[in-house]
């Protein structure tokens, strides 16, 4: 009773921690002519709730995707366009096409982010909880030391609540995924993964640890055997989930092609960013390359 105690005093401390950070400004505010990424996220509920699934990453006269056009997996758009409704039924101000732009308000900052912290709630903070007591060594104590690290680490926070994103989700996916292998279940694991590769695509830096656990693993139990069953439904596993996630971009290949594109911007050339902004070109050794990047760059 008494470590669940001081677990319930942890998770408290870290939720204050993030709403006391929350309270202040964000980085862009009052910024045009993109308004930071606080902007990108709301204008992304603005695009999933007005336009048809097929629209979403391609550029359109109602799609222009040199204002923050979506460029994040398919669980990323559902997720705005949960969001989009429930800011719908509240201020349908907030989603309206093309007059929301650049929309800054207390109210509409106050549920941008709650929309933060309700996720962490519902999905990094229960895996950081359960990661710690269930996998973790040492004592009760050391635990709670474990997951106090865990729930405040600066970084997370800042860039989270300060700058405005949720790699809380992708990154609480991960460790649910984590969590799942530790307690062997294998496919639970890896659906949770294949979720958080499909939210953000920055988790596959943590594909590699994963494929190399569940391929040992196999390998472990006999590529004849037991372990080629757990191959094939870990296999079935991750082509079900991503296939789910895809679903309404299968029907036609450039769709997905498309949001490939969007995920993996190659073509878009490496300083888009600055030419979207009107900033100048870096100078150095590699100017004469930057030159032909720039002379070279579309917009996919």
């Amino acid at each position: 009773m008494e470590t669940w105690s001081l677990v319930s005093i942890c998770v408290l401390l870290c939720v204050t921690v993030r709403w006391g950070v929350s309270l202040n400004s964000y980085s862009g505010a009052g910024k045009p002519p993109m308004f930071g990424d606080y902007e990108a996220q709301r204008h992304w509920q603005e695009v999933t709730y007005n336009l048809p699934v097929q629209e979403w990453y391609f550029n359109t006269t109602d799609n222009d995707l040199n204002y923050w056009g979506l460029d994040y997996p398919p669980l990323t758009a559902y997720h705005s366009l949960l969001c989009a409704h429930i800011a719908k039924l509240i201020n349908p101000e907030w989603v309206e096409l093309h007059k929301s732009r650049g929309y800054e308000s207390s109210a509409h900052k106050l549920f941008m982010r709650a929309t933060v912290l309700v996720a962490d709630l519902l999905i990094y903070i229960p895996a950081a909880v359960l990661y710690c007591f269930y996998l973790s060594d040492g004592s009760s104590k050391k635990k709670v030391c474990t997951l106090l690290c865990f729930l405040l680490y600066p970084g997370l926070i800042l860039i989270d609540y300060g700058h405005f994103q949720y790699n809380g989700v992708s990154l609480g996916l991960a460790l649910w995924g984590v969590l799942a292998l530790g307690l062997g279940w294998d496919a639970l694991g890896s659906m949770a993964f294949s979720l958080a590769l499909n939210y953000k695509q920055m988790e596959l830096y943590h594909a590699l640890p994963f494929f190399c656990y569940l391929l040992g693993k196999s390998v472990k139990q006999g590529l004849m055997g037991r372990g080629l069953f757990l191959l094939v439904k870990i296999a079935v596993t991750v082509v079900v989930t991503f296939a789910l996630c895809w679903l309404p971009f299968l029907s036609d290949p450039s769709q997905a092609l498309q949001v490939v594109r969007r995920i993996f911007p190659v073509a878009r050339g490496l300083f888009e960013v600055q030419r979207l902004l009107n900033l100048p070109k870096p100078k150095g050794l590699v100017h004469a390359f930057q030159d032909q990047m720039y002379s070279d760059n579309v917009i996919c």
